[in-house]
């Protein structure tokens, strides 16, 4: 029998985020730096990857217990070779309520051009674009590799006109883009694309954050509101991490300040990593073993019901609320997390 689970904060699981593959073709500074992911680094080998009937057993399972999102994450997601397949099986599936569920997709943008129409005729409802800078100079110096803003602003193009919803997310650090804010909200109001401002977060333990490097929301908009004048629309659901704001002249833009304003209380997001591993919080240190299940000589129907019981009992004990907690008492935030490059963003 499908039922709605809820953790013990009483927030159920709505959107499930499904990493492909822990490489990538870019080597951001905030997320994958090149000092440690460097050719020495030892990536997951195509065996250690989730199957695509393994992401589907999966997927199929968390959806019995409503989650009505699934998102695909890296890495890189569109490194994964024949990727709208995956798309189509899983737009097969349906959630509690029978309709099929929305299937996203997050990628750097670089390989988006050639596959946006083969994506839009899978399925695909939405793909969410990673893009820092429009300038060519602080683009490079945030992706570390020399690529040039304007493929990926063509790809963006490809994609809208393939009949792909779009939305931008832009990480802010100061000193580093914080110069791009009006640039890149001019361009993409310009072009009725919903950009994204996102604080720069303490994710895994490699990009070196500190609080002096995160531009609060407050500034953001303060900067916004003085060009182009906002005004404050609200959350489209209770769960939504992003606060949706419109400029004057009619155009929409989210701000999520993951660090001056938690969204823990609300969080229902649940984390596959492209091995198999199982995370409740995007800032664990610890994940749950799916693949002694998915190995067992079962059938997909026997898999899918041990998965959907599994699920349950992690989800009923989750306690997490990590961003929330950051800086109680003075405390530093916890040692050992989990590479936003292996459990996806």
């Amino acid at each position: 029998m499908n039922k709605i689970i809820r953790d013990r904060l009483g927030r159920t699981v709505k959107d499930l985020r499904i990493s492909l593959i822990d490489r990538c073709n870019f080597r951001c500074t905030y997320c994958m730096p090149k000092e440690i992911f460097d050719n020495k680094y030892k990536f997951l080998t195509r065996g250690q990857l989730l199957s695509f009937a393994e992401i589907v057993q999966i997927s199929e399972s968390f959806l019995s217990l409503g989650v009505e999102k699934l998102r695909l994450t890296g890495g890189e997601p569109l490194l994964r070779k024949n990727i709208c397949s995956l798309v189509r099986e899983l737009k097969k599936l349906k959630t509690i309520n029978k309709v099929s569920p929305e299937v996203t997709l997050t990628t750097n943008g670089l390989l988006l051009g050639d596959m946006a129409k083969s994506l839009k005729r899978a399925g695909l409802d939405r793909v969410t674009v990673s893009l820092d800078s429009i300038n060519q100079e602080i683009f490079q110096k945030m992706i570390d590799k020399e690529f040039n803003p304007e493929i990926i602003l063509a790809n963006i193009d490809k994609s809208v006109n393939a009949g792909l919803q779009v939305k931008v997310n832009m990480v802010v650090k100061k000193g580093v883009n914080d110069s791009q804010i009006i640039p890149m909200a001019d361009y993409f109001k310009r072009k009725k694309i919903h950009l994204r401002f996102i604080e720069f977060m303490d994710v895994g333990n490699s990009n070196n954050w500190d609080m002096n490097f995160v531009v609060p929301t407050s500034s953001i908009l303060k900067l916004l509101d003085k060009k182009f004048g906002i005004s404050f629309v609200g959350k489209n659901a209770k769960s939504e991490v992003a606060d949706t704001w419109l400029y004057k002249t009619g155009e929409s833009f989210g701000t999520i300040s993951s660090v001056t304003k938690p969204f823990c209380g609300a969080c229902s997001r649940a984390r596959i990593s492209s091995d198999g591993k199982l995370y409740t919080c995007l800032f664990s240190s610890k994940g749950y073993e799916l693949k002694e299940i998915l190995n067992k000589p079962l059938t997909n129907e026997e898999k899918v019901t041990q998965l959907k019981k599994y699920f349950a009992q992690v989800w009923n004990e989750r306690v997490n609320k990590y961003s929330a907690e950051r800086f109680t008492n003075n405390k530093r935030p916890i040692e050992k997390k989990i590479e936003m490059s292996y459990i996806g963003g």
